[in-house]
């Protein structure tokens, strides 16, 4: 067994960190206890040790039996008397330290908490006060290294079916990063060089990539590179352009058309969207859980928006009309299979006049097999009311109706009914796929076409907030408070804030780059306003908005502003591949999960995957009620977190705790 070591806090982008063994040991136990004592921390002690000794003295004395006897029982009484009294004194000194925090003034930054905290704990338990009580906090050990890219939920079957049952989705340890892993490239630089051993792809996967997205790709030392020299990039360039010929938008303007969210099926490594993002284009990329060469984790490497999701008995967790456009670039999927329901579900998360654009050798088919297939999908579009706008080469536009009249003017049989009502749901998370048209029921009925312009489409109006049952004053107090937030938060992503420094941290020194941070998640994102506060501030970043299936569903809205997000409960793995996001951010999300009498999940659960969830030297931000940030505060020793509580505002009875992941490497052997 070898020793651990954990690394200071570090910038993003410094290479380097601290090495460990392939197996850990329990560490610290006995460190935090000197350190405390170091840090003038008063230890419990016995203050009445003399007097016994005064009284033994004055016993060898006497010579009367019975009177040495009575002084015996006297001092073994008073003794455990002493002992009651020091119990007593210490849990006392804990109430009134807990309540002196709760009121430290607005900005100040607990010093020394952890340790401080630690050590009340060890001498309660020196004394045997709470050795039936809570045990002491024990560091998670870390996984084995088949588990650097472990995906709970998916890997334990051979189905491309999420399947997150008992005991089949969790973890109680800590994964590792690949022995030769790096902290990526800042944007934009990392979205066009990543670390080839930051991804679990090998050099023949790299050469054999097929599709236009993947064979943007070269190798280059300990590097794979998508950068624009490359001969595809001209590829993916024409390639764009076409399709915005074929759907009649000029000079590839995609904005005024409507255009603004696409979700990209079986994404190659992203470079589509990464080419879309000049045009303003916000691009999803889901695809297939891969055990290695993953479009969904080079494309998250590169900072990219990009989950596991499938086409295969389920349908996805977005609601109906979601996305302006899907896009399906030999993506491996058959359209003609199941009669047609898996486009069923294309069309129901497509917005009224969007663009479904596919791509495949099947709409150039040659073949009596092919052909067969190329006109089932050609006729089951048109029964679903789809229009085919042009077909060049390989590639295929249809435009989803606006008229809902089009479904009942169709002849009685031809193509799937609308869904009845009982079966237009806006939170379909493990729902089966149905062979019927959603969303012509809903409020969101709009053209694309008739929504605002992005970026105004992110600031809804009066008139547009209605549709979500929501006011204008709710919402704008909601902005602003997001506004002041980020603005405070941002100050605060520095290692500065775990040292014991004499300011706050941003009220004199630089805050930290616009590009600090890439990929955020966002776990409870309620109206998205924290997306809306970061692009506004003009960060680098782009959202993951999470809505907990425990909550309230404002994920339509959220995907109406022009973002992208997804639903999920919390008491399983987020379907994505281990060390994807540079920030996670917790608000109210504790307070939202134990509101559920029936939670599944322990707080160490959630806060396990986010450990799985975050890249070394990543950041946590959690803001909760004083007693959940408390006991978050206290887990963060297991997982082996730097950590500071904050105070937010003096009348306020919540507090932010601010955590760094560490950037601790597997040891070679």
């Amino acid at each position: 067994m070898g020793s651990l070591k954990m690394s200071m806090p570090l910038q993003r982008g410094v290479s380097g960190g601290v090495r460990v063994s392939d197996s850990s040991d329990d560490l610290r136990d006995s460190q935090m206890k000197d350190k405390s004592e170091k840090e003038g921390h008063l230890t419990l002690r016995f203050p009445f040790a003399f007097l016994f000794t005064s009284n033994s003295n004055s016993n060898t004395q006497s010579t009367d039996p019975y009177s040495a006897r009575t002084r015996h029982r006297l001092m073994l009484l008073f003794l455990k008397i002493s002992l009651v009294l020091i119990v007593v004194l210490a849990l006392a000194g804990s109430f009134w330290w807990t309540i002196s925090i709760s009121t430290t003034s607005r900005g100040h930054v607990y010093h020394n908490y952890r340790r401080l905290q630690e050590q009340l704990v060890s001498d309660l338990l020196d004394i045997g006060e709470i050795s039936a009580g809570p045990t002491r906090w024990k560091e998670l050990e870390y996984c084995s290294v088949d588990s650097e890219n472990y995906v709970p939920c998916f890997n334990v079957s051979e189905s491309l079916d999420r399947f997150c049952g008992p005991g089949g989705s969790r973890q109680e340890c800590l994964v590792l990063p690949p022995l030769d892993y790096k902290v990526p490239l800042r944007w934009p630089t990392g979205k066009d060089v990543i670390w080839y051993h930051n991804v679990k792809i090998t050099a023949d996967e790299v050469l054999t990539s097929g599709s236009i997205n993947k064979r943007m790709m070269m190798m280059d030392d300990d590097q794979i590179s998508f950068r624009s020299a490359s001969p595809m990039f001209d590829e993916v360039e024409d390639y764009s352009h076409q399709i915005a010929q074929m759907i009649g938008i000029k000079n590839d303007n995609f904005i005024e058309a409507g255009v603004r969210t696409i979700l990209d099926i079986g994404c190659g490594y992203g470079s589509f969207g990464a080419h879309l993002l000049s045009k303003q284009l916000l691009t999803m990329c889901i695809a297939n859980y891969e055990a290695s060469g993953s479009q969904v984790q080079l494309t998250l490497e590169r900072g990219l928006p990009a989950m596991i999701a499938s086409f295969v008995s389920n349908q996805l967790p977005y609601p109906s009309l979601s996305f302006d456009m899907l896009h399906c670039s030999t993506c491996g999927i058959d359209w003609d299979q199941k009669d047609g329901l898996l486009l069923v579900e294309v069309d129901r998360v497509l917005k009224p006049g969007g663009y479904f654009v596919w791509t495949s050798p099947l709409t150039n088919a040659r073949n009596k097999e092919d052909i067969k297939r190329w006109n089932f999908v050609h006729d089951f579009a048109e029964s679903i009311c789809w229009t085919l706008l042009s077909q060049q080469d390989k590639t295929v536009v249809w435009k989803k109706t606006v008229k809902t009249k089009c479904y009942s003017s169709r002849k009685p049989g031809v193509g799937p009914s609308v869904c009845s009502k009982g079966h237009e749901v806006e939170s379909p998370y493990y729902r089966p796929l149905q062979m019927c048209l959603g969303g012509t029921r809903s409020r969101r009925w709009i053209p694309i076409e008739g929504r605002t312009r992005w970026p105004s489409r992110s600031n809804m109006n009066k008139t547009e907030l209605s549709l979500y049952g929501l006011h204008p004053e709710e919402v704008g107090e909601n902005a602003a408070n997001w506004k002041a937030n980020v603005r405070d938060y941002w100050s605060l992503l520095s290692p500065l804030i775990f040292s014991d420094h004499p300011k706050r941290p941003g009220d004199e020194d630089p805050s930290p780059p616009y590009n600090m941070l890439r990929n955020v998640l966002d776990m409870n994102a309620q109206y998205g306003g924290l997306n809306a506060a970061l692009l506004e501030a003009k960060k680098s970043v782009w959202v993951m908005n999470v809505v907990p299936t425990a909550g309230p569903n404002h994920l339509p809205m959220i995907l109406d502003r022009g973002f992208v997000g997804v639903l999920h409960d919390w008491c399983e793995a987020f379907p994505t591949y281990p060390r994807t996001y540079d920030l996670v951010h917790a608000d109210n999300l504790l307070s939202l999960q134990t509101s559920q009498r029936r939670s599944s999940c322990s707080l160490l659960q959630i806060l396990t995957e986010v450990d799985r969830l975050l890249r070394p030297e990543g950041w946590v931000i959690i803001r909760d009620t004083v007693q959940l940030v408390e006991a978050a505060r206290a887990l963060t020793t297991q997982l082996k977190w730097e950590a500071r509580v904050i105070e937010v505002e003096s009348s306020s009875d919540q507090r932010l705790l601010i955590c760094q992941k560490p950037f601790t490497k597997r040891q070679s052997i």
